[in-house]
């Protein structure tokens, strides 16, 4: 029994035994042969790789949204940049390589190697790709693909590059890109930024930057021993960014841009039922594509110290005295409060004697028995300094507040300034000295603390227009795809309404309509037959004439010259538009500031002309 005990365990250990050679024998098998087809199959492809190197991942730029006008008219887009880079592990030797390609695209070799020593600085590793020069050409890039043997680790990367169309045209409110900066990298609000990428840096460009910038992609590459690519093993494409359509109209941009040709100044205007702004101009303009590609430190301080500031939105940014624009408020507030009324008359010589002061009215000669509606009309300064004394200070305060002076509108556009609306308190607080009577005339006709932006003006304006409310300043008509898609749709908004009951509105309105459609009025100029428009002319003193009582204005210097002002709407029964012009230094707002705004006015509601040049410019995409 114990004997086949034994042989029975000897068989089993046998069989153990076999069962585990056959398992060490197939993994062994099985071993040589995954290495026949490594060294074998396989060998010549696997030695390439290992010989010339890798397998890359590059990062692709997504392209930036474009931005139309209102009927769809293409501002701005996106053309293929070529930017040359160098990647270190690749370019030996270094020195040898730079001399080379400074000879081809004719740029110092110290101003190369500068950008080497930048990009160590910045902790670049040695295979990732150091930016020498952006937008190279393509007669340098021709010269560069040519000679690319000859050139080890120089690697020429096409990227979407923003390209603004229509130069120096609405630059104010479309903005610019601009490189981002190492403190806006550190910031965390641009988290999907590296060093060298462009974003937007001012106007709508930086305001819709969520919407315009897209999503980056890459790729991954095998590249040759001279980090020249040689196959794309794999694609994650980019995803564009989305369009912005703007509520302005190129049409009457060009037309108000080409009209403040050659002076400083600004026009706005809007859609009275919506807030929507058809134009935003502001002169004098600066190129933006001069920021993309590429500013010398000489052109930057050629904008900056320009004393006309190109670089301000003055639409928006610019505050001045409202002058006879001001007119508007002090009759609300004194109709409102009663202390005139439709039928109250008031004398004017000419001149108003206020305490041991003499006050003139711009016509010298005066007016004679003025009533609220002659008084608007005519601009008649004696009519409204003894509203204005009536009211007192604060009370004109609070109703210029409540017509949206003094703050800002909202409009989406950043740095907006506020104006200034004075009062008692406010001045006594500032200067420690009690606020004066005789302050108080100047404030009712516009001058003295007063301060306001031309949109704010239109804003006013514009409420007048539609019978009291106060819309939002709208510039974004909508957010879509590429695809078209719409993600987001501009919606008028209500700021606010005037201060004023139908009685007053209807008062002030019918004053407005005299300033242009009474051969007296002071906006008769911008009078055009068969189109009835309303407005207020203001001329807004810069300086006392006490230096030189006798120079004349046409010999007077031009920046001692009045600053001019139209508001205007039209038509005045269902208005279509209401545009303010502000011309600084341009004398009077009669003369300088209200064909501007009669030649909008015409374009806009003459549809036929309008028309034919709408149909020309869309042709031309």
């Amino acid at each position: 029994m114990g004997k086949y005990l034994k042989t029975a365990d000897t068989d089993w250990y046998k069989q153990r035994l076999i069962w585990v050679m056959l398992c060490v024998s197939g993994a062994f098998f099985i071993l040589l042969i995954r290495l026949f087809y490594l060294q074998v199959i396989q060998g010549q492809e696997l030695r390439r790789l290992s010989e010339n190197n890798c397998i890359r991942l590059q990062s692709t730029d997504a392209s930036r949204g474009m931005i139309f006008d209102r009927n769809g008219i293409l501002l701005v887009d996106n053309r293929p940049a070529f930017d040359l880079s160098i990647i270190l592990k690749d370019a030996k030797p270094v020195d040898r390589t730079i001399e080379k390609l400074a000879k081809l695209i004719e740029v110092p070799v110290s101003e190369l190697m500068k950008k080497i020593g930048h990009g160590h600085n910045k902790g670049i590793l040695s295979y990732k790709p150091i930016l020498l020069k952006q937008d190279i050409g393509r007669d340098a890039l021709a010269a560069v693909e040519v000679r690319k043997f000859d050139l080890p680790g120089i690697v020429v990367n096409v990227k979407p590059r923003r390209h603004y169309i229509k130069r120096q045209s609405a630059a104010h409110l479309i903005g610019y890109l601009s490189e981002i900066n190492s403190d806006e990298l550190k910031s965390g609000k641009h988290p999907e930024c590296k060093g060298g990428d462009f974003i937007g840096k001012f106007g709508v460009e930086k305001v819709f930057e969520r919407f315009l910038k897209g999503k980056r992609g890459g790729r991954q590459v095998e590249v040759n021993v001279m980090g020249q690519v040689v196959k794309v093993l794999k694609t994650v494409d980019a995803l564009p960014g989305q369009n912005i359509y703007l509520t302005i109209d190129y049409i009457l941009q060009k037309k108000a841009e080409a009209l403040l040709e050659g002076v400083a100044g600004a026009v706005v205007a809007m859609e009275p039922e919506t807030g929507n702004i058809f134009v935003m101009a502001s002169s004098p303009s600066f190129d933006q594509n001069a920021f993309v590609d590429g500013m010398s430190h000489k052109q930057w301080e050629s904008l900056i110290s320009n004393s006309l500031r190109p670089m301000e939105n003055k639409a928006v940014q610019g505050e001045y005295p409202p002058a006879s624009t001001f007119k508007i408020v002090t009759a609300i507030a004194g109709l409102e409060e009663g202390v005139i009324d439709e039928n109250t008359t008031m004398h004017c010589p000419g001149y108003y004697k206020y305490g041991n002061r003499i006050y003139r009215c711009w016509r010298r000669g005066g007016h004679g028995s003025v009533n609220i509606v002659k008084a608007l009309s005519e601009s008649c300064d004696v009519f409204f300094y003894q509203v204005g004394q009536k009211l007192g200070i604060d009370r004109l305060a609070f109703y210029a507040k409540a017509c949206g002076l003094g703050s800002a509108t909202g409009i989406n556009l950043d740095d907006e300034a506020e104006g200034l609306i004075p009062t008692s308190a406010w001045k006594k607080r500032r200067t420690g000295i009690s606020w004066q009577g005789g302050e108080t005339l100047s404030v009712a006709i516009g001058q003295g603390y007063d301060l306001s932006t031309p949109l704010q003006m239109l804003v006013l304006t514009s409420a007048f227009a539609n019978g009291g409310t106060r819309y939002k300043p709208l510039i974004l008509k909508s957010v879509k795809t590429a695809d078209g898609d719409i993600v987001i749709q501009g919606k008028r908004q209500v700021i606010g309404r005037l201060p004023a009951g139908k009685k007053t509105l209807s008062i002030v309105k019918k004053g407005l309509r005299e300033v242009v459609n009474s051969p007296k009025g002071t906006g008769w100029i911008a009078h055009i037959k068969g189109i009835d428009i309303s407005g207020k002319t203001g001329t807004a003193q810069v300086v006392g004439r006490a230096n030189d009582p006798h120079l004349s204005e046409k010999d007077m210097p031009d920046h001692f010259k009045a600053h001019a002002w139209f508001v205007s709407y039209a038509p005045s029964v269902d208005p279509q538009i209401a545009v303010a012009v502000f011309v600084e230094h341009g004398g009077h707002g009669s003369t300088a500031a209200a064909p501007i705004a009669r030649e909008i006015i015409r374009t806009y509601l003459e549809k036929d002309e309008y028309g034919r040049q709408l149909k020309a410019e869309i042709s031309k995409q």
